[in-house]
């Protein structure tokens, strides 16, 4: 099950449908939303908006276009063709979408309307970014940085919108530059939450006297594996066994009645984790 599940995560089907649908959204975002409010968004797409704002020229999805010309160059020599392809249909349904769309979403609250802008993209583009694929633009370049220098997305994205946003208060209206702000943020937010809202776990590292039972009743009843660690205490110096368990959030309370049933003075102890790979977990995203 695990593998068809893998081959079909792996298929073109999925990764165009993940891409169309996301494309669709952000289309939404920016031509029913962020240009009649004038808000400039982040990345490759606001240098279009605001060389529109400041020229008439052309409109913002066609200078999308034009300035994704040297990002794809890059992705070619240094990633993968089938991450350009995948990216390269992105850009053109986002252009695409954004000539066809012809309406508006009517909010006439400045910082509602950002706030629903942001939370638009981002989940378009977390959309996108669940495939093999990017959104283009500024993404080719930051998944490169990543790559070649270590460098996270997120300080290219950040770096590269406050450049922006400085030559905003230069150009343009200082409310609308802040409420740009504000709508890159949440999107930032929104992206955030897409990616991770089907890969997150929870991490339990549980404590107690008897490890052998809990970790029988965890491996028949909720049929998940289980680590064990060896460990010291620091005060007696006595051996003990660690269980760590890597668990989604839904067995997460029938982990506790397990642990706590067989050991009322067991230690559990659970944190968070943003992506698990490998074993019978998601597979390691190759471009």
């Amino acid at each position: 099950m695990t593998e068809e599940k893998s081959k079909f995560v792996y298929s073109i089907f999925w990764n165009c449908g993940l891409i169309a649908v996301g494309t669709l959204i952000q289309a939404i975002a920016y031509k029913a939303i962020a240009i009649p409010n004038s808000f400039v968004p982040g990345g490759l797409f606001g240098v279009g908006s605001l060389i529109y704002y400041n020229t008439g020229l052309l409109n913002p999805g066609l200078f999308y276009i034009l300035l994704n010309v040297p990002m794809f160059i890059l992705g070619y020599i240094f990633i993968s063709r089938r991450f350009l392809a995948y990216s390269a249909l992105a850009m053109g349904l986002i252009s695409v979408y954004y000539q066809l769309i012809d309406f508006q979403i009517a909010i006439h609250n400045q910082l509602y309307a950002a706030l629903v802008f942001g939370v638009l993209l981002g989940s378009g583009m977390g959309m996108v970014l669940r495939s093999l694929g990017s959104n283009g633009g500024l993404d080719v370049a930051a998944i490169i940085l990543n790559q070649k220098f270590n460098i996270g997305l997120g300080k290219t994205f950040f770096v590269f919108n406050l450049l922006l946003f400085s030559c905003g208060f230069i150009s343009i209206d200082a409310d609308l530059v802040i409420a740009s702000m504000i709508a890159v943020f949440v999107c930032s937010q929104a992206v955030d939450y897409s990616l991770s809202l089907f890969n997150q776990r929870k991490m339990a590292f549980i404590i107690s006297v008897k490890p052998d039972a809990i970790a029988d009743q965890v491996m028949s009843s909720l049929k998940i594996g289980t680590t064990m660690l060896p460990a010291v205490g620091a005060y007696h110096k006595q051996k003990k066994t660690v269980l760590m368990i890597v668990i989604n959030n839904i067995q997460l309370k029938r982990l506790e009645e397990i642990v706590f049933t067989a050991d009322e003075h067991a230690l559990f102890i659970v944190e968070n984790t943003f992506s698990v790979l490998g074993s019978t977990f998601s597979r390691r995203k190759i471009y």
